[in-house]
C-alpha cells in the first residue's frame, strides 16, 4: 500500500434510486436493495484499503447519491474546485463536501451559480502527460473548463459526450497509470475521438467494445498497476494483463441501477501537481439575434446548432416582444472547444440570421487578397441562400448575386466598395474575400409558400385524405403561377423525363402555351424523349397511349436525337416542320428560353445540349434570374444544382413520387421551398385544371 494515494468514499447509508436523473434509473427507481448495496459497497471499501488509504465523508440523509463521492469536486494538490450540480435532486450535497475540503486545509474554488461543473465525474488527470480530460454535454457545461485550466493551473483538453447513457465522462474514460487509455469511442463525437487520437498513441488506446461499456469497465480505479472495477470480459482482461495491469473485479450492480460503479463512488484526494502549462483552446463568441424569434423557430434552431455543433452556450440577454407584430432580441454566449469548431458554429449561426458582435459592436468582417485566380483565402465564408450584408470600415454592404456555396467577393469601384457572390473559379487577383463569421447578417423572410411545419404534403400520407391534400397545394401553386404570370413576373421549370413517361407533357404543353411558364431547364433526356413522343408515339419505347412496348422501341430515343442532328437543332427541326408537337417545340413556337445541360451518361447528345459543364451552369444562373418562382418536376440532380444557384426569396416547389427527393432542397440548404410527393403526371394534370376554373386577371404592379 503507497500512503501517498488517498481515497474519499461515503457509505451507502442513504443511498437509494428515489429518481431519475440518468437513463439507468429508469425502471429503477426504489428496486435497489440497500442491504446488498452496503454488502457491495463494503467490498470495494476493503479493497481499496488495500492498496490505498481511505477516508469517509458523513453520508446524509435526503441525499442518496451522496455516495458517489467522485462527483464532489476536481481535486488537484491543494487546490479543488467544488461541483456545481446540474439537476437539483444532487445540488444539496454541495454544501457537506465544501465543508469536508475546508476541514482537510484544501483551497475550495466555487463556479459562478448556474455554470454546472461535476467534478472528478467530468474532469479526470492524465498522470503521464500531466493535462485534465474535461467532459461537457449532459452534466457538465463547456464553460466551465476555462476556470478549471485557471484555477488549477493545467491543461483542459475538452471532450464531448454524445451518448446518455454515459453522461460522466469517468463512465466511459479511463486514463490509467502508465500512459494507457481504456475508453469507449462511441461516447464521444467525431471532434473528441480525433482530439483523443492526436494525444494518445494506438499502441496506448484501448478501446472497449459495448458489453464492457455497459458494465462500465471504463469506470474503473487505478491504483498503480491495479485496476478494481465491476466486470470485464475475458478479452479486455488478457489485454490489460498484457500490459502489466492486474484487474480486480468486484461486483457493483446495485450501484449500477443508479448510474454508477467503482470509479463514481471514489474521489481520489491525492493528484500531485506535474509541469503543465495552463492552457485552454476554449474559444468564446457573441452573437445577437433579431426578429420573430419564437415564431420562426430561430432561437431553438440557433441554440440547436451550437450544441449539435459540438459547443455550449449562454444567453445573456432575451427580450421578447410584448406584441404577436413587436421584435424580439437576444444575445448569446457561444463556446466550443477550439477555433475551428467555433468557426463552423458561427458559420452556421450568421446562416440563420445571427450577427456576431463584440462589446455590443459588431466588428467589420475580415477581408483577405486573393492571391491566386480560382481560389479564395483559407476560412473563407461560404455563402448560404439568404440575402447577406457584410460590414467593411463601419458600412453595411449588400452582396449581390446572392446563392449558396460561394464567397464573397469586395473590390473597389469609382462608386465605392462593392461586394459580390462569387462562384470560387470565378475570384480574380485583385480582389479581397470576407473569411471567418465576423462582420456578415444575412436576413430571412418567410414567403407565402412555405409552412411553419415541416410537414410535406404527401400523396400516400395518413391522416387527412391524401388526395386532398395535394389538391390544397396544388390550389395553392395554381393561384401564384396566374398572379406571376397576370403580373409579369417570371416561372422556371426545371423537368425530368419522368414528366414525358407519365403522361405528364400535354399538360405541360399547356402551360408553356398559356404563358406560365418563362425558362425551362433539364437535361438531355428530357428533350431526346419529348421528340421522341413527338415523332414515334413512344417514350423509352413504351406506346404512351396503349401502355405496351413496342417492337425495337428501345432505339427510337437514337432515331429522335439522329433526326434532330441532322437538322442541326431543334430550332431548325420545328422550322422545317419536322417537330410539330411537344415540350420542346412549344418552346420554340412560344419563344420560351430553355437549357439542356448534357452528363456524361448522355446518349447523342442532341446539339442543342450543352455538354460544357461550366458553360451549363452560367446558363441555368442566367435563366433563373429574375425567377419568382421555380417548379421542379422529378430530377433530384438538376432541381438541387437550381436550388444551389438561387437567392432567397425565390418560391420553389418540387415534385416527386420519392419523398427523400423532396427533402433533398431542404438538407442542401434552400430551405424556402416545399415539397409535394405525388406522381408527376397526376400533378401537372391537378394543376392545369385548377388554373382551368381560375377567372379574372390579378393587376400588374
Amino acid at each position: 500500500m503507497k500512503e501517498s494515494v488517498r481515497i474519499l468514499m461515503c457509505a451507502p447509508q442513504h443511498y437509494d434510486v428515489d429518481y431519475v436523473i440518468n437513463p439507468w434509473m429508469e425502471g429503477n427507481i426504489h428496486r435497489s436493495s440497500r442491504d446488498l448495496a452496503q454488502e457491495q459497497w463494503n467490498q470495494l471499501h476493503n479493497i481499496l484499503k488495500e492498496h490505498a488509504t481511505v477516508e469517509l465523508v458523513a453520508p446524509q440523509p435526503g441525499w442518496p447519491d451522496m455516495v458517489f463521492t467522485a462527483n464532489a469536486g476536481l481535486i488537484l494538490d491543494h487546490t479543488v474546485v467544488l461541483s456545481r450540480f446540474f439537476h437539483a435532486e444532487r445540488q444539496g450535497e454541495e454544501p457537506y463536501f465544501q465543508q469536508w475540503f475546508a476541514d482537510q486545509g484544501y483551497t475550495v474554488h466555487t463556479l459562478p451559480k448556474g455554470l454546472p461543473f461535476e467534478g472528478a465525474g467530468d474532469a479526470l488527470i492524465d498522470r503521464v502527460g500531466g493535462y485534465l480530460w474535461a467532459g461537457y454535454g449532459f452534466r457538465s457545461e463547456l464553460d466551465s473548463h476555462t476556470y478549471l485550466a485557471k484555477w488549477l493551473d493545467v491543461e483542459v483538453l475538452s471532450l464531448r459526450l454524445i451518448d446518455r447513457r454515459f453522461y460522466h465522462l469517468d463512465t466511459c474514460f479511463c486514463p490509467l497509470n502508465n500512459g494507457d487509455l481504456l475508453y469507449y469511442p462511441p461516447a464521444f463525437d467525431t471532434y473528441s475521438n480525433h482530439l483523443i487520437e492526436r494525444r494518445i498513441p494506438t499502441e496506448k488506446r484501448i478501446p472497449v467494445n459495448e458489453v464492457d461499456a455497459v458494465n462500465f469497465a471504463c469506470n474503473a480505479v487505478n491504483v498503480d498497476q491495479t485496476i478494481i472495477m465491476n466486470s470485464a470480459s475475458d478479452g479486455l482482461q488478457k489485454t490489460l494483463a498484457a500490459r502489466g495491469f492486474k484487474v480486480i473485479e468486484t461486483p457493483l450492480t446495485e450501484f449500477l441501477k443508479a448510474g454508477g460503479a467503482a470509479k463514481c463512488l471514489t474521489l481520489r484526494v491525492t493528484e500531485p501537481r506535474q509541469d503543465s502549462p495552463q492552457a485552454s483552446s476554449i474559444q468564446s463568441r457573441m452573437v445577437h439575434l433579431e426578429g420573430h424569434l419564437l415564431d420562426s423557430g430561430i432561437v431553438n434552431r440557433a441554440l440547436d446548432t451550437i450544441v449539435s455543433g459540438g459547443g455550449s452556450f449562454q444567453v445573456l440577454h432575451f427580450d421578447l416582444g410584448a406584441q404577436r407584430q413587436d421584435i424580439s432580441t437576444a444575445d448569446v454566449k457561444v463556446s466550443a472547444p477550439d477555433g475551428d469548431v467555433i468557426e463552423d458554429i458561427m458559420g452556421q449561426l450568421v446562416d440563420l440570421g445571427a450577427v456576431v458582435t463584440s462589446e455590443d459592436v459588431s466588428p467589420d468582417a475580415h477581408l483577405e487578397a486573393v492571391v491566386q485566380a480560382g481560389v479564395a483565402p483559407d476560412d473563407f465564408y461560404v455563402t448560404a441562400i439568404y440575402p447577406t450584408e457584410v460590414s467593411v470600415n463601419g458600412q453595411w454592404i449588400k452582396v449581390q448575386g446572392q446563392r449558396m456555396d460561394g464567397a464573397i467577393a469586395i473590390t473597389q469601384t469609382p462608386d465605392g466598395l462593392v461586394a459580390h457572390c462569387k462562384l470560387l473559379r470565378d475570384l480574380q487577383i485583385g480582389e479581397s474575400v470576407v473569411v471567418g463569421s465576423e462582420g456578415i447578417r444575412t436576413k430571412r423572410t418567410t414567403t407565402t409558400l412555405k409552412k411553419k411545419s415541416t410537414e410535406e404534403f404527401s400523396f400516400m400520407g395518413a391522416g387527412v385524405s391524401s388526395e386532398r391534400r395535394v389538391e390544397l397545394v396544388v390550389e395553392q401553386i395554381a393561384w401564384d403561377l396566374r398572379r406571376i404570370r397576370d403580373q409579369g413576373g417570371k416561372v422556371v421549370v426545371t423537368a425530368g423525363p419522368v414528366v414525358i413517361h407519365t403522361g405528364g407533357s400535354e399538360h405541360l404543353r399547356h402551360l408553356i402555351r398559356e404563358g406560365y411558364v418563362h425558362g425551362l431547364l433539364g437535361g438531355n433526356a428530357i428533350a431526346v424523349h419529348d421528340i421522341e413522343q413527338a415523332l414515334m408515339g413512344t417514350s423509352l419505347g413504351m406506346d404512351m397511349k396503349r401502355g405496351v412496348s413496342v417492337h425495337g422501341g428501345h432505339r427510337h430515343h437514337l432515331k429522335a436525337i439522329n433526326t434532330i442532328r441532322r437538322c442541326g437543332s431543334i430550332a431548325n427541326a420545328v422550322d422545317q416542320g419536322i417537330l410539330q408537337s411537344g415540350v420542346m417545340y412549344e418552346c420554340v413556337k412560344n419563344n420560351v428560353p430553355f437549357s439542356l445541360a448534357g452528363s456524361i451518361r448522355d446518349d447523342g447528345p442532341l446539339p442543342d445540349t450543352q455538354m460544357d459543364l461550366l458553360q451549363a451552369q452560367a446558363d441555368y444562373a442566367r435563366l433563373i434570374e429574375g425567377a419568382d418562382l421555380i417548379l421542379m418536376l422529378s430530377t433530384m440532380l438538376h432541381s438541387i444544382g437550381v436550388g444551389n444557384m438561387t437567392p432567397a426569396g425565390v418560391k420553389m416547389v418540387c415534385v416527386d413520387i420519392n419523398p427523400a427527393v423532396v427533402t433533398k432542397l431542404s438538407d442542401r440548404g434552400s430551405l424556402e421551398s416545399i415539397g409535394v410527393v405525388t406522381d408527376v403526371g397526376l400533378f401537372l394534370s391537378l394543376l392545369v385544371n385548377q388554373l382551368n376554373k381560375l377567372t379574372g386577371k390579378y393587376a400588374r404592379v
